[in-house]
């Protein structure tokens, strides 16, 4: 045999030897960057599961929580239906004494049902009393209710209001007594009394309140 055949033999042993090594090393950086897009898809996957579980168990506990208090304010809502201080002030006798709790402090801003209350029940029947007239700051009005819906402050949130009542001096007094026992809170800020030979005329700045209720309800989470 001719060294020039051998020679030629060898190179084309190489060729195959060096094609074989590149096939396999491509097929094993296959093999190898699928295992990994694989061992990262799979990590991913296991991270998602625990973060979703860590959510179910949040929500779990909650839950039980909120069962287990169940008992518990039932209790306290039956005792205050006994209590008499409740019971006296209730607005119709056929309510529940915790009734009086929510006509104290409202859950929306009413100022009808404010002003009917002040000239139809706080200053009705006071003899010789005239009602001139019952104003609502309505400056505040938008401002209140954002906060309300938002939930970017806690309550109580004010109404401002301002009365103008007319009568002798004893027609005064009770006006103010009734404003002082009423059962929703009324915080006067000023007040303002002018003659009118034996008539006067009585002007009070003041602010009632109402803070929204609580919803409570079951939501859906996204978990990412």
């Amino acid at each position: 045999m001719q060294p020039k055949d051998t020679a030629m033999r060898k190179r084309t042993q190489i060729l195959k030897a060096n094609r074989v090594m590149f096939a396999w090393v491509a097929i094993v950086s296959v093999i190898l960057g699928f295992t990994i897009v694989a061992t990262i898809f799979m990590v991913q996957m296991l991270m998602f599961n625990e973060r979703v579980l860590h959510e179910k168990e949040k929500t779990i506990t909650i839950l039980k929580t909120n069962n287990g208090n169940i008992d518990e304010l039932e209790a306290q809502v039956r005792v205050l239906d006994t209590n008499q201080a409740l019971s006296t002030v209730k607005a119709n006798p056929n309510d529940q004494a915790v009734q009086v709790i929510l006509d104290a402090l409202p859950s929306d801003k009413n100022e009808l049902a404010l002003g009917a209350s002040l000239q139809k029940k706080l200053l009705a029947g006071i003899p010789g009393l005239t009602v001139n007239t019952v104003q609502f700051d309505q400056s505040t009005q938008n401002s209140n209710v954002q906060n309300a819906a938002g939930n970017t402050e806690s309550g109580p949130f004010a109404i401002p209001f301002r009365l103008s009542v007319s009568g002798d001096e004893n027609a005064l007094k009770q006006a103010l007594s009734n404003l002082e026992r009423s059962i929703r809170t009324i915080d006067i800020t000023s007040i303002q009394i002018e003659s009118q030979g034996a008539s006067r005329t009585l002007t009070i700045q003041a602010n009632a309140f109402y803070e929204p209720a609580v919803v409570v309800a079951l939501k859906d989470k996204v978990i990412k």
